[in-house]
């Protein structure tokens, strides 16, 4: 009897402590799913737009083909834009500006603003040098092998597409600003990319103008 005791008093610990295990592991479920982060909500297109007014005056009314000093908004990949408010704000990417602009603008408010421009489509733009674009087109597809620099298709796609999270869209980009923006990455006066400040470094101005001169075209 003594050992039957012992027996059925043994099975009923085994069961115990395994109910109090489940309830423990349920427990701790019940509290990473309390401590996950709330999803982003959708954004909102409408607010977007009525955020974008302020910035119209430079970027236009849609972020298309306004001031060849500024760049082409329309059609960017959202987290790409959302990145750039981000560090504008920070001050890993400096513009009095923007970053006066940035400042005043929630995270709520930069997605509902990209979300708002990506929805857009930006006009076609032109190469101005057909020699140059020509040779722009060479480094852009081929890159630069005697000087390790990569073809730019490389990481912006063929197209000029990008890729989205990753790597903003240039084609069709106005090619005043992308060059000042390739002299601005050599000269470290934008330094928040540091492979675009590695690449950068390696072209002369030609070269860099070329490649500008060609994605303005690019579609």
């Amino acid at each position: 009897m003594k050992a039957l005791n012992t027996l059925l008093s043994a099975r009923l610990s085994t069961r115990t402590a395994a109910a109090l295990l489940s309830a423990a592991a349920l427990l701790g479920a019940g509290t990473a799913l309390a401590a996950s982060p709330a999803a982003a909500p959708a954004p909102d297109l409408a607010k977007g737009q009525a955020t974008a007014a302020v910035c119209s005056a430079c970027h236009t009314a849609d972020g298309s083909r306004g001031s060849p000093a500024n760049p082409i908004l329309a059609g960017q990949h959202p987290e790409y834009l959302v990145k750039q408010l981000q560090e504008f704000k920070a001050g890993k990417r400096k513009n009095a500006i923007m970053a006066g602009f940035a400042a005043t603008l929630s995270d709520e408010d930069m997605r509902n603003v990209a979300a708002f421009y990506a929805s857009k489509q930006a006009k076609p733009g032109a190469a101005k040098d057909k020699d140059l674009a020509a040779l722009g087109e060479k480094i852009y597809r081929g890159g630069i092998a005697d000087r390790n620099i990569p073809a730019c298709a490389g990481c912006h796609s063929p197209t000029g597409a990008g890729i989205p999270a990753q790597y903003p869209r240039v084609g069709g980009q106005h090619g005043d600003y992308t060059e000042a923006q390739l002299l601005a990455f050599r000269s470290g006066a934008r330094g928040n990319s540091t492979q675009m400040m590695q690449i950068a470094a390696k072209m002369n101005d030609r070269e860099i103008k070329a490649v500008s001169d060609y994605i303005n075209g690019l579609r």
